[in-house]
């Protein structure tokens, strides 16, 4: 889906398009002012200069998605918004409304689905569709499929979106990028050369910024570049794992299928402060942070039906490293006092001498609640109120 958070905004907003948006900055509904100031008017009937702006942003949030005039000044998914503010101070400032996102989430996804059964559900925005057997699928390489699911999509939802088609997932996403937004990208295995060997490494999907730091460093910046290594070279310096998987990637191949029902391997939750918080000096409110994020893992977990064995946090400090620690239980459990009570046993094996600015909880090795043993599951009492340590206490 192109610019998907920020598109269904502007289907709220109609009166915003073709300007710079930000989706992001936290939870709190930050046009909930603005609405209330405009009551007795539609919601399109706002004027834009009403909004709030970037460049009066104040916080710790990072941005979820911008809309594409707003790249064009360089911002970006993931990207800090203060540091986002410096590009494009003049970008209107919108929160992500996560219920509305599912529910389009959900539209265009089953519309796919009527047309094109088999579909891999990539997250919020993203699918993999295979329509070998689709009949007509074949029609112009693709190229009819593909309309026919713009087309439908735009009707059901008022959204576009971008399609790549390419005899494998490798290639089909790095496709889907190449004429966003609402383009067709057809890449035949004779057009690997032209059309994917220019690209830099970082476009295959897998290879994230420490994998393109060493390619760099090692002079190689180009996925043709990549291509032409030898695999044993690429093997001594990355493992015989990785180095093999680059060096066939790099020649587009990728024989993984589409997959229609996959188990998550995890649940976690985590949060990033509006402040640095240092263990000590805050560590009320860190520990009551730290309870809620346990509870809320443990909702999800039950909402969706699954137990865990391995139990972990995730913190990252002021200088913006990162350190995380797992202990796996002899139980699998749902359970928010057991999850709190070993996350925080995690917390103690890892330094609390800076302050904190994101802390994370996360369950994994999961398996669905009703397909364990019963004796490996414990009652769960999901209480957290009798267990209180003192977790968060430097040295």
């Amino acid at each position: 889906m192109d610019a998907f958070f920020a598109s269904v905004e502007l289907l709220r907003y109609p009166q915003l398009k073709g300007l710079p948006v930000v989706i992001g900055g936290g939870r709190r509904r930050v046009d909930e002012m603005v609405r209330a100031r405009y009551a007795d008017q539609p919601l399109s009937a706002i004027p834009p200069e009403a909004f709030p702006l970037l460049k009066d942003y104040t916080g710790r949030g990072v941005i979820t998605t911008a809309t594409y005039p707003a790249r064009q000044f360089g911002v970006g998914s993931a990207m800090g918004m203060m540091k986002a503010a410096k590009l494009c101070p003049q970008a209107i400032v919108l929160p992500v409304d996560f219920d509305e996102v599912r529910r389009y989430s959900r539209t265009f996804k089953g519309v796919i689905r009527e047309i094109a059964p088999l579909v891999e559900d990539r997250g919020i925005d993203e699918v993999y569709i295979d329509f070998t057997e689709v009949p007509g699928g074949q029609r112009e390489g693709g190229r009819v499929l593909a309309r026919l699911i713009q087309k439908s999509i735009l009707e059901a939802t008022g959204l576009t979106c971008s399609i790549g088609v390419a005899p494998n997932k490798l290639i089909a996403k790095m496709a889907s990028e190449f004429d966003k937004p609402n383009g067709i990208s057809i890449v035949h295995e004779a057009d690997l050369q032209k059309r994917i060997w220019p690209l830099a490494v970082r476009k295959i999907n897998g290879i994230g910024p420490k994998a393109e730091a060493k390619l760099h460093q090692l002079h190689v910046f180009t996925i043709g570049e990549l291509a032409a290594q030898d695999p044993e070279w690429l093997m001594d310096n990355f493992g015989r794992s990785t180095g093999a998987w680059m060096h066939a990637v790099a020649w587009g191949r990728d024989d993984r299928p589409v997959v229609m029902e996959s188990e998550p391997v995890s649940m976690s939750r985590e949060t990033t402060f509006e402040r640095d918080l240092h263990a000590v000096r805050d560590r009320a409110e860190l520990g009551s942070i730290f309870t809620d994020l346990c509870v809320r893992v443990a909702g999800d977990l039950r909402r969706k039906g699954y137990v865990g064995k391995t139990i972990g946090i995730k913190l990252r400090y002021d200088d913006f490293r990162i350190a995380t620690r797992d202990q796996t239980v002899e139980h699998f459990t749902d359970d928010a006092r057991t999850i709190r009570q070993v996350a925080g046993q995690c917390l103690k094996r890892v330094p609390l001498d800076r302050k904190l600015r994101l802390l994370g909880v996360r369950v994994s090795k999961l398996a669905r609640a009703g397909e364990t043993e019963a004796a490996d599951i414990p009652p769960s009492a999901h209480r957290v109120e009798e267990y209180t340590p003192d977790l968060f206490q430097a040295g």
